[in-house]
């Protein structure tokens, strides 16, 4: 734990699977994806909210038998939420996504509920994370203080269909640009990874062009995406992996920064470029998300 926080994992993929399709969950293990995100939300009618939640332990078993981590996307308003999370609060479970989040106060009411059922269900209180989805404009306003102080909190994203409803915009990346960078460099302050790709989930009709989208994303400091088609799931894994090049690459600047310092150098070149610090965390990080990308893919 970091703080009233837990360790964000490292996830390059997320799939969205209806809680309420039977079909749809019992394929999930097999589609390659870091999270499996089972929705509660708006892919499930209001009248079969009640049975997706009856249905939430079963499906919570059966997404995780490939190795990848189980998160449940919740509701909004409140009494839709607290429902939900009795339903899906229980040992396995690694994040929560929270639909229209509006600030730090907003995931303190929510981290209350979670505690008391973690005391009651024999669970480390605090294992459970946040995933903040900011979905309305005024929400950009406390977005900085949400990645600073909000508890629990594993990642932050935009929520794009709903956001561009919000503003009376088409979703697209022209329009979605600029309040996902804005969320972006919030979370980034803080070093809360940032999901989602510059432009919309919507579309998987073609994915060699949501894999650039989510290659250029990465560019921007994000650390993974959700898809709501199985069939981008490898999109996403090939976008947000370090490539063999830029593993070597990193391994080369840090040795090369070791000798340095052997030799009281404080500075090198490699390849006829200057080394500085930044240059030298930077490989560190790129080698650390490798490693934990390994470590994941040998579970499964």
């Amino acid at each position: 734990m970091t703080g009233n926080r837990p360790i964000p994992p490292v996830w390059r993929s997320i799939l969205y699977v209806p809680g309420n399709v039977p079909k749809f969950i019992d394929r999930a293990h097999e589609r390659g994806a870091d999270c499996v995100l089972v929705d509660l939300e708006d892919s499930v009618q209001l009248a079969q909210k009640p049975e997706a939640r009856a249905m939430l332990p079963e499906a919570m078993k059966k997404v995780v038998r490939g190795g990848a981590d189980v998160a449940v996307r919740i509701n909004r308003p409140l009494r839709l939420a607290v429902a939900d999370i009795e339903a899906a609060v229980r040992p396995g479970l690694s994040a929560l996504f929270i639909t229209k989040t509006e600030g730090v106060q907003h995931l303190e009411l929510l981290d209350e509920v979670v505690t008391e059922l973690e005391r009651e269900r024999d669970m480390p209180v605090g294992r459970v994370g946040f995933a903040g989805m900011i979905e309305h404009p005024r929400a950009l306003a406390h977005v900085n203080e949400i990645a600073e102080r909000a508890p629990r909190l594993v990642a932050l994203m935009l929520g794009g269909e709903d956001f561009a409803l919000e503003t009376g915009s088409l979703p697209g990346d022209e329009t979605l640009e600029l309040p996902k960078r804005i969320v972006a460099f919030a979370a980034q302050a803080h070093g809360v990874p940032m999901i989602g790709i510059l432009g919309t989930v919507a579309d998987y009709s073609d994915p060699d062009a949501y894999r650039k989208s989510a290659e250029r994303a990465r560019r921007f400091g994000f650390s993974g995406g959700t898809c709501i088609h199985p069939g981008l799931v490898a999109a996403l894994n090939a976008a947000f992996t370090p490539t063999a090049d830029e593993v070597a690459h990193a391994r080369r600047l840090i040795e090369a920064d070791r000798q340095a310092a052997a030799e009281g150098r404080g500075s090198f070149s490699v390849d006829g470029k200057m080394i500085d610090i930044p240059v030298i965390e930077r490989a560190r990080k790129l080698i650390a998300r490798h490693e934990a990308i390994d470590r994941r893919q040998s579970r499964r």
